[in-house]
């Protein structure tokens, strides 16, 4: 089955090297994937009674949304790649979905909640797989 991100990939110009594209594809997939659900989670916990008590949620939602965008971003560009940043932000990003997970996890009596850990447990994987793919 045929994605806007793996057709993208193909068609860009120069030799994307050794990098194994399927888990590139992937990593972007879930990150953006990831990014809504963290956004979606964070707008429903607003509007659950007990807002105040899910402070933590929210702002950890919103901190991986913003992470997972960025790193869908740096993983979409190629010109001048830099292996460092990009095993940083995969590594930041990794980091950041394990602990939204973890946190999303302590309410996953919100349905909202559970969606959104599973998103986030799928991003960590991939970003991890992708990392151990760059070697």
């Amino acid at each position: 089955m045929s994605s806007t991100v793996k057709d993208m990939l193909a068609t860009y110009p120069a030799d994307l090297g050794d990098i194994d594209q399927a888990k590139l594809t992937r990593c972007i997939e879930e990150c953006i994937a990831c990014a809504q659900a963290c956004t979606a989670c964070a707008d429903a916990c607003l509007s659950e009674g007990m807002v105040g008590d899910l402070a933590k949620c929210i702002r950890t939602d919103m901190d991986c949304a913003d992470i997972c965008t960025a790193t869908a971003a740096v993983l979409s560009r190629h010109t001048g790649y830099d292996a460092n940043i990009t095993r940083a932000i995969l590594q930041a990003c990794a980091m950041a979905c394990k602990a939204c997970g973890d946190e999303c996890e302590r309410h996953a009596d919100m349905e909202h909640c559970r969606v959104c850990a599973e998103a986030c447990r799928s991003c960590e994987q991939a970003c991890n797989e992708l990392l151990g793919a760059l070697g």
